[in-house]
């Protein structure tokens, strides 16, 4: 007699009892049926997250067009153009350096009072350091206004947590392959911004010709509009934003909270094993492993991409007898205005589709690799310019170098699953992106003033003219010995 079928499994398809034929097909079936189907990402709050999160981009690369010719207009380098390197690396390098000394706190805050706050605060204080400054006349008032850009911010770490709290397992990948088109629109929008719009008495005279304030401040106007932005997106977070962390209570409520625990005896709660799945976990307990290797690869590729984009700018904004290009802040900006429409499109078409197949490690390690002829394009750009001046074989080697610039950009949303992957909990998000960050923005804060240092050193003398590529290639090795350390296959992570 036959048996009935006793209906779906926990594995996904339907067991059929002692009628059921096996042969070869069978368990290929059974894959194909234990397949997970991709949910579909939650469009309205991850539209605003990709609109929250391209304010910090779009702050940062407005500057790199007009930062070499505004430390020129400044003086502090009385004409001496070996030196423009160092302080435009100085000035990358402090906004990093503070965000560095905040970002965990803002991260672990996060987890404690929601994403929510921590993100309009660094809204707040991306508008505020970026009017600071477009009205700074002194190298000093420029240096407060990085400090206070990176002292405030602790957006980077905490948006990455919260796209993982509005995702799952299936729809990841996915959402990490748009997150690029705010870090692409911010490299588009960026230095075209930063390009055409400094000095704008000087450019466009018959429009801001009779602006005094403009002529005063001619570097205000492309740092107005991020900042305008940040203050707008504030306004968005404010009204639309929802909560994402599992455990937030009020800022007042924690620091309560914070009081009662510093002034009585510890009492075990009730139930420990429950409460340390739901709670953040303390630091210390985030410092294992997993964390550190995703976290090192993480910080390894942001000093090299961060190193790599300082000598690209440095390069192509040098005299060509000094080992460089000799361009224009326009050129320039639409050199990386192309770079990040590239970087978007391709992110947002392939990623997801090449994640599916190869996977993370093999898209990271690939990344990775794609970092040497980047450095070599360097030097023969500079001998091909010498020769043939700036012809189709140098806009050629551009472009060459502009794709593969495109293909390390992927490490990027591979390290991310990586480190969401690594966290112990789904509480403790925040913190693990905050540890992640805090690497970052420590190779970030020492990666373009010391880069940009080694650069200035090779122009300065003939025969260290390749010693900022050998600095290069060095990183990339210590890049490439650090993906060895990656799984093929993701940690598996409590939700």
């Amino acid at each position: 007699m036959a048996t009935p079928d006793t209906g779906p499994s926990k594995l996904g398809f339907v067991i059929t009892g002692p009628k059921e034929v096996l042969d070869e097909e069978t368990p290929l079936l059974r894959l194909a049926q234990q397949k997970k189907a991709r949910t579909p990402l939650p469009w309205r709050q991850f539209s605003i997250i990709l609109l929250l999160q391209l304010a910090e981009p779009l702050t940062w690369q407005v500057i790199s067009p007009f930062v070499p010719q505004l430390i020129r207009d400044l003086g502090i380098t009385n004409g001496d153009e070996t030196r423009v390197g160092f302080y435009v690396g100085l000035m990358h390098s402090l906004f990093f350096a503070t965000e560095a000394l905040t970002v965990l706190h803002w991260s672990r805050l996060s987890d404690h009072i929601g994403r929510r706050p921590v993100i309009l605060m660094g809204l707040f204080g991306l508008s505020i350091s970026m009017y600071c400054f477009g009205l700074s006349r002194t190298f000093t008032g420029l240096a407060l206004s990085r400090v206070l850009n990176g002292a405030l911010n602790g957006n980077i770490s905490v948006i990455k947590s919260m796209v993982v709290e509005i995702t799952d397992s299936t729809n990841l990948a996915q959402a990490y392959a748009y997150m690029p088109i705010a870090w692409s629109s911010g490299g588009i929008l960026g230095p075209l911004i930063g390009g055409s719009l400094s000095r704008p008495a000087d450019r466009f005279p018959n429009t801001f010709g009779h602006s005094q304030f403009l002529k005063t401040y001619p570097y205000f106007l492309p740092c107005a509009i991020p900042a305008t932005f940040s203050a707008l997106a504030w306004v968005v977070a404010f009204f639309f934003l929802r909560e994402t962390a599992p455990t937030s209570v009020t800022f007042g409520r924690l620091l309560k909270r914070k009081s009662r625990e510093d002034s009585s005896s510890p009492v075990t709660p009730p139930d420990t094993a429950q409460r340390s799945v739901v709670e953040p976990l303390p630091l210390r307990s985030l410092l294992i492993p997993r964390v550190i290797i995703a976290a090192g690869n993480y910080a390894a590729v942001s000093l090299l991409d961060i190193a790599l984009r300082v000598v690209q700018t440095l390069f192509f904004a040098t005299p060509l007898e000094l080992g460089g290009l000799g361009l224009d802040p326009l050129r320039i900006g639409n050199i990386l205005a192309i770079f990040g429409v590239m970087n978007g499109l391709f992110q947002v078409f392939f990623f997801a589709g090449l994640h599916d197949r190869f996977g993370s490690k093999i898209i990271y390690s690939t990344a990775m690799a794609a970092t040497i002829p980047i450095i070599v394009s360097f030097p023969i750009l500079n001998a091909v310019a010498r020769v043939q001046g700036l012809s189709v074989a140098v806009w050629s080697i551009v472009g060459l170098q502009v794709a593969l610039l495109v293909i390390l950009q992927l490490a990027y949303s591979s390290v991310f699953i990586y480190v969401a992957a690594a966290s112990p909990n789904r509480a403790s998000l925040g913190a693990t992106n905050g540890i992640a960050q805090l690497g970052v923005s420590i190779m970030r804060a020492i990666g373009p003033a010391s880069t940009a240092s080694v650069f200035s050193l090779s122009i300065e003398k003939p025969q260290h003219a390749w010693m900022v590529y050998y600095f290069l290639t060095a990183q990339a090795c210590m890049c490439i010995g650090a993906s060895l350390l990656l799984p093929r296959q993701l940690w598996k992570n409590q939700r």
